[in-house]
């Protein structure tokens, strides 16, 4: 699995768009971390995540997602995503409704359970 990302820069807007194409896994997960600290580093006040051709999130994805949110929140600036797949959208929609305690006792687990309802969702959109 690979990904691949794309910047699209609105100097007038404070904006960076950041188009992600493929899969955030263990395995891409280092690489997004760097793009996005290059994003915080540069001080644009949004950053804007487009998932419209994004596949697939692990656990270790979205660690490096929620850990960039809470940098730029910290520093009076912004996260924000966009586009989201019905898979990804499923994974959000999940991760809101989990309690602050851990529901799963281990990220292998955890990917376990996303890997699976991303599957479930794929096929039922396209059966």
């Amino acid at each position: 699995m690979n990904l691949d990302t794309q910047r699209h820069e609105d100097p007038a807007k404070s904006l960076l768009r950041v188009s992600m194409i493929g899969g955030l896994n263990t395995d891409t997960a280092p690489g997004f971390e760097a793009t996005l600290n290059d994003a915080i580093a540069e001080d644009w006040q949004m950053v804007l995540l487009d998932m419209q051709a994004l596949d697939y999130v692990s656990s270790a994805g979205l660690r490096v997602i929620f850990k960039a949110a809470k940098q730029l929140k910290s520093a009076g600036r912004s996260l924000a995503v966009a586009n989201r797949q019905p898979q990804i959208e499923k994974v959000f929609q999940i991760l809101q409704a989990l309690p602050d305690m851990a529901v799963f006792s281990n990220d292998a687990e955890l990917d376990e359970y996303l890997d699976a309802m991303q599957a479930k969702v794929r096929h039922h959109d396209n059966p």
